[in-house]
């Protein structure tokens, strides 16, 4: 990891968030991705990333960013959106049975994107696996109802355990590393009102936001 995204980590955990991603473009766009965690304390209550919680994050980075002469030409801050990306371990441990799309980097029965709920893999690939890597995807089935996540996190632990027969976990679980992935991704959810969950929106000078409640019902 290179010095400064080093320091962009540093720097983003350090005040409490989450750092999803992180982006440079050949024009020197600097873009940075936080949320909030769940068991984080912040300024405002909420689950979502606010206009403020991007702004304290861009002054501080600035400041951070200068102390190693960073080759940059614009900072963006923002919440990682209603798809937001999974790419590290902790950031599968974190969504165990929530709903993620993933893309193969190669073809699996002539597929390459699946989606399901997340949840752990089977003993035999977790065994197989560096620590963290190894994963999988309950795929729905039009016979059965939806796992609920604790019911998720309880076949993630059965199967981890080997209490759960290979042929079943074959049939409705498809196991996969992070090696094997090119992206996994949230599938957006849209509450009962039809307004998304999660989400963002463009903000002013290379801050983004959520949602417009964020700015009191400003557009």
């Amino acid at each position: 990891m290179s010095s400064w995204l080093q320091l962009v980590e540093t720097t983003v955990t350090g005040l409490g968030f989450e750092l999803v991603d992180c982006e440079r473009s050949s024009q020197g766009l600097l873009r940075v991705y936080i949320d909030r965690l769940p068991d984080g304390v912040y300024d405002l209550p909420g689950d979502l990333v606010t206009v403020d919680d991007c702004e304290k994050v861009t002054r501080q980075l600035q400041y951070a960013l200068e102390t190693v002469d960073a080759d940059y030409s614009r900072l963006e801050v923002s919440s990682p959106g209603v798809d937001r990306p999974l790419k590290t371990p902790a950031h599968f441990e974190r969504f165990v049975g929530e709903q993620v799309e993933i893309s193969l980097k190669h073809p699996f029965q002539g597929r390459k994107r699946y989606s399901g709920q997340l949840c752990g893999p089977s003993a035999e690939s977790a065994a197989a696996a560096p620590a963290g890597t190894a994963w999988g995807l309950v795929l729905p089935n039009p016979n059965a109802k939806p796992l609920s996540k604790t019911a998720a996190k309880k076949l993630a632990k059965a199967q981890a355990a080997g209490e759960v027969a290979a042929e079943a976990a074959a049939e409705q679980v498809l196991d996969f590393t992070l090696d094997e992935i090119r992206e996994a991704r949230l599938v957006p959810e849209v509450s009962f009102k039809g307004r998304q969950r999660r989400g963002d929106a463009p903000g002013v000078d290379g801050v983004a936001v959520d949602e417009a409640e964020d700015l009191g019902g400003q557009e």
